[in-house]
């Protein structure tokens, strides 16, 4: 079980670092099932990533094994670990569409059926610093709550999910969704989906899981090449 999630977060990396999630700035993560630790890429990984670039961390922050030194910004993974035990995956990234939601007078919402998934609402943690301790690393995940998604003020985004292909799919919609909203935004007003439809669709494709399947098969058609 451990290398095939080692094997797919290495997959994952790969996909985010080709498609200019990561470029240099960003982490991903994973729990080890059934125990109280997870995996995460190492500090400055590139894009050529191995399976011997991710550490594994314990629940206290602590290196259990791996080569490398631990991100700086452990804190926003170990601590909505911690507060969230359904998440089992995690990224944190620097959207260029998704952050500009953070230093506007818009607040980022669906506006596309993929979208939906958000539509419970996208919280913004106030402090655009590092989180680099784990003061800062229990208030995100406090800003987080239930919720998928979190925008870090001018900084970043956490996404989460139950799984890794769970949080991929999430990332690449989360940022799908917000770079629609800025290409309306520069037509004019943005039309949001009113919270109901968000709802209701939004519902329909998590029960489904279509959107995540379908981003996976991404990963996996760009692992093959």
């Amino acid at each position: 079980m451990t290398s095939t999630l080692i094997g797919n977060t290495l997959k994952a990396w790969h996909f985010l670092y080709k498609r200019g999630f990561i470029e240099g700035f960003g982490h991903i993560s994973a729990r080890l099932p059934d125990s109280d630790q997870f995996i995460i890429a190492r500090h400055s990984l590139g894009p050529k990533a191995t399976a011997e670039d991710f550490l594994v961390l314990d629940l206290e922050g602590r290196k259990i094994s791996g080569k490398g030194d631990i991100p700086g910004e452990y804190p926003i993974h170990l601590d909505i670990f911690r507060a969230r035990p359904d998440v089992g995956s995690i990224i944190h990234y620097h959207g260029m569409y998704s952050t500009a939601f953070t230093t506007s007078e818009q607040m980022l919402r669906p506006i596309h059926l993929m979208g939906t998934i958000f539509h419970d609402g996208v919280p913004i943690y106030p402090d655009p610093r590092l989180v680099s301790n784990r003061q800062r690393g229990e208030a995100l995940a406090k800003a987080l709550g239930p919720h998928r998604a979190v925008l870090l003020r001018a900084h970043g985004a956490a996404i989460t999910g139950g799984n890794i292909e769970e949080a991929v799919g999430g990332a690449f919609l989360f940022e799908e969704n917000a770079h629609r909203a800025c290409i309306s935004a520069g037509l004019g007003k943005p039309v949001w989906l009113d919270e109901q439809t968000a709802a209701a669709a939004g519902e329909e494709l998590l029960k489904n899981r279509g959107p995540f399947r379908r981003v996976w098969a991404l990963v996996e058609s760009d692992a093959e090449k």
